[in-house]
């Protein structure tokens, strides 16, 4: 028996509202755990496998130990032998890099093999951060020299390069590098001889500053396959935005706020489709974004309901759109992985 027209058109309209909610981006949330009872997590990158490094710690003392986390475990991978350590950034081989205290409770740079942590050295000042990793092992961050001055380097084929500043050398750690690409381009943030700091981009010897929103500085944090970089960068008005650049001299994009807020937004990572996550302040809050398609989103309106997660920041995001970073769970801080449903 054929259907009466109005019941066809409800039909129709159901139907079309069923595919409008499963083209909607949801995720399913995993608790990536503690490596002890009083414990706490922070993640900080992911690969295309879902394997995640970051930190855990212990809430009652100053103690954090490196993370491996793989396929549903988490693992330590210890420290260089002082109290704390963070993986910072993993390769599709699955190796760490970061930094750790070392037994005189300096700060070193590593680059893990398997359960190994290598100090990678430093630029002759005693200490160094590593904070990005390639594919190919080459590892960026920022290293003292023997002037005690803070520079951004990349270390590979076993070796520590000097990548210089924008014209100004001080101990400050943001003369650092914070990502390189599987082309050898590495992005961070440098001061130049007027005592201003501005996003950079490093490729074949030469540093490239990058511009701002409006305002007087920027900071980049990632930078893609493609040769994107991510970052924040201030507005005229002063309010700092998250920004995406196509190359190191592009014109920085806004991607906006929540709500129309002038809230401060750092784009902390972005993929090779240009999706961009990070953090941003709303209402007084932290809470975890991810950009796509044009539009800024809170995180924590696309987990489900009920789930006693409030995210606080997003640092990682991989090819297939997995997001990692930290927020609360009932109240405990413990590291996360976002799958897009």
């Amino acid at each position: 028996m054929k259907a009466p027209a109005s019941l066809a058109v409800l039909a129709c309209i159901l139907i079309a509202v069923s595919s409008l909610c499963a083209a909607q981006t949801s995720y399913a949330i995993t608790d990536l755990g503690v490596l002890n009872s009083n414990g706490y997590s922070v993640a900080r990158a992911i690969n295309a496998t879902a394997e995640v490094t970051g930190a855990a710690g212990n809430n009652s003392s100053n103690v954090s130990d490196i993370f491996f986390y793989s396929n549903g475990a988490m693992t330590s991978l210890g420290t260089l032998g002082g109290t704390s350590g963070i993986g910072n950034a993993i390769n599709a081989s699955g190796q760490v890099a970061g930094y750790s205290q070392n037994s005189s409770q300096a700060y070193r740079a590593f680059l893990s093999s398997g359960s190994t942590l290598t100090d990678i050295g430093d630029l002759g000042g005693g200490s160094a951060v590593a904070y990005g990793l390639n594919d190919l092992g080459f590892v960026v961050g920022s290293a003292v020299t023997a002037k005690g001055e803070n520079h951004p380097f990349l270390y590979r084929n076993g070796r520590m390069t000097d990548l210089g500043t924008l014209g100004s050398s001080n101990n400050d750690w943001w003369n650092s590098a914070q990502g390189v690409n599987n082309a050898g381009a590495v992005t961070g943030t440098s001061y130049d001889a007027q005592g201003n700091f501005f996003g950079f981009v490093w490729k074949n010897g030469k540093m490239t500053k990058m511009g701002t929103l409006g305002g007087p500085w920027s900071q980049a944090s990632a930078i893609n396959n493609k040769g994107q970089v991510a970052g924040l960068a201030y507005t005229k008005n002063g309010s700092a935005h998250a920004f995406i650049a196509n190359c190191g001299a592009c014109p920085l994009k806004d991607l906006g706020t929540f709500a129309g807020s002038t809230s401060t937004v750092w784009g902390f990572g972005i993929n090779d489709s240009g999706v961009v996550v990070g953090q941003s302040t709303f209402q007084g809050t932290y809470h975890a974004f991810v950009y796509s398609a044009g539009k800024i989103k809170d995180l924590n309106g696309m987990i489900p309901a009920g789930s006693g997660w409030a995210l606080i920041e997003a640092q990682g995001i991989n090819a297939t759109g997995q997001i990692v970073g930290m927020g609360t769970h009932n109240g405990q801080e413990h590291a996360y992985l976002l799958t897009p449903q």
